[in-house]
């Protein structure tokens, strides 16, 4: 009877205690809790633009913020019908375009370069690629526009697609150089063998098989393009100027700034970043992640 009743009595006991809560029933609430906080913190300036885009312009500065206000699509009628800013996102679409160009062509052949090949100044070259990326854009400023004063470059797309090629290229050939080591040597020597050139390696091998980060680079190429202001505002006068310069020397004055308007056509120009990045943006990531690693 003892023995029986302390076992009913150590059942009694464990079935009163409760269970310790397990770690991994809290994490999906954390992790919902820090997207939703971060998803906050990354779109709530761009729902504050649209939102102050659509607002009339008495109700831009109303205080405190309220939604009951005057709307209206003025804003974006008055973008969209401005044949300058038309033409300041055509030079953007066509900087960016050849930016992002010239970075996967040079990037490629000196990533593929330095991955595959054995040459004297190797190492150094690529760490001073790397300090290079290291250099604000601002220091250099003056000197690019000397140079391409004494070459006859300013006021031309070639001192905007050098200059924002130059920036680029650093970590171009560094992600596409390191994507290169995951390919085996044995591929290409088995390529080699049979008698192909370096040049058809690079096409009908290498360049298949690195095609998600090559994506990668030249997103980031054109999107750095895309969004530079000091060079556009510096190197090249109105005729050439890319969108970031154009928007500021439009809407923002001395005395009066249409802030309706600068928004609005923020929120249109930011459009085709915005679509290219959601189609592309699984190759981006894992380019990305490709490239970083080895």
């Amino acid at each position: 009877m003892t023995v029986t009743t302390t076992r009913a009595m150590a059942t009694i006991t464990q079935s009163r205690v409760p269970e310790p809560k397990r770690r991994g029933d809290q994490k999906p609430v954390a992790a919902a809790v820090t997207v939703i906080v971060l998803a906050i913190f990354a779109l709530g300036p761009v729902a504050w633009m649209v939102f102050t885009a659509l607002t009339e312009d008495q109700d831009i500065f109303s205080f405190p913020p309220s939604l009951d206000r005057a709307y209206t699509l003025d804003h974006f009628v008055n973008v969209l019908t401005d044949a300058t800013l038309m033409r300041f996102m055509v030079n953007g679409l066509v900087v960016s375009a050849v930016t992002a160009l010239f970075s996967l062509i040079i990037g490629f052949s000196a990533g593929y370069s330095f991955s595959k090949f054995r040459f004297l100044g190797r190492s150094p070259i690529m760490y001073l690629l790397l300090v290079a990326q290291m250099v604000p854009e601002v220091l250099l400023l003056l000197t690019l526009y000397t140079s391409f004063d004494a070459l006859g470059l300013l006021n031309t797309y070639a001192a905007l697609i050098l200059s924002y090629t130059t920036f680029t290229l650093p970590l171009s050939v560094w992600m596409l150089k390191n994507t290169f080591d995951a390919v085996p040597d044995e591929l290409i020597e088995a390529a080699r063998i049979d008698g192909a050139s370096e040049w058809r390696i690079m096409v009908t091998i290498i360049l298949p098989v690195t095609r998600t980060p090559l994506i990668a680079v030249g997103l980031f190429a054109f999107i750095r393009a895309w969004n530079d202001l000091a060079f556009a505002l510096t190197l090249v006068d109105t005729e050439f100027q890319t969108l970031p310069a154009g928007l500021s020397l439009t809407f923002l004055g001395e005395f009066q700034s249409s802030y309706g308007d600068m928004l609005a056509a923020s929120a249109i120009t930011s459009l085709p970043v915005v679509i290219i990045f959601l189609a592309l943006q699984k190759h981006f990531v894992s380019g990305a992640m490709a490239g970083s690693v080895k």
